[in-house]
């Protein structure tokens, strides 16, 4: 079963429960997938449905970050709550361990020495890791790592 008929199955069990704010949450991300459909004028694969879904949840954590930053606690919850019912879409996240070892995997197949390679080491590891974890956080983990890499060079 592809995501895009979970998704429905879904919506008509979140219709049936009435519950209101996971079916406002798969509204949302039904909608977000038939514009994107609208624009490729073609069904979407299930690897372009992971990375709508991506985005939709980098959206909703930026969401977050901004709710906390002007402590608007209640937008916070609901925001949480949204990106939740996303992420039950989207393919299991990597855990730290996994995900630092793809990092120390990708800096050496880019042969990096320092920060300069970062695009390198990007380039390398985001088609092992799309959709599986958030890239900001992956930003930081392989500039910390690069960063460590070109210290232990300059000694």
């Amino acid at each position: 079963m592809s995501i895009a008929e979970r998704i429905n199955q879904d919506l008509v069990k979140a219709q049936k429960s009435k519950d209101s704010l996971r079916l406002s949450a798969l509204r949302m991300i039904k909608s977000e997938l038939r514009y994107k459909e609208i624009d490729k004028r073609n069904p979407l694969s299930d690897e372009e449905t992971v990375a709508v879904l991506s985005t939709m949840a980098k959206k909703h954590r930026d969401s977050i970050e901004q709710f906390k930053t002007g402590n608007r606690s209640e937008l916070v919850a609901k925001e949480e709550a949204e990106l939740k019912v996303v992420q039950d879409y989207l393919p299991q996240q990597l855990s730290e361990g996994e995900l630092s070892r793809l990092v120390d995997q990708s800096i050496s197949e880019a042969e990096a020495k320092g920060k300069s390679d970062l695009g390198k080491v990007m380039k390398q590891i985001m088609p092992k890791v799309k959709g599986r974890v958030d890239g900001k956080l992956l930003n930081q983990l392989v500039t910390a790592k690069l960063k460590k890499l070109e210290s232990v060079d300059q000694n």
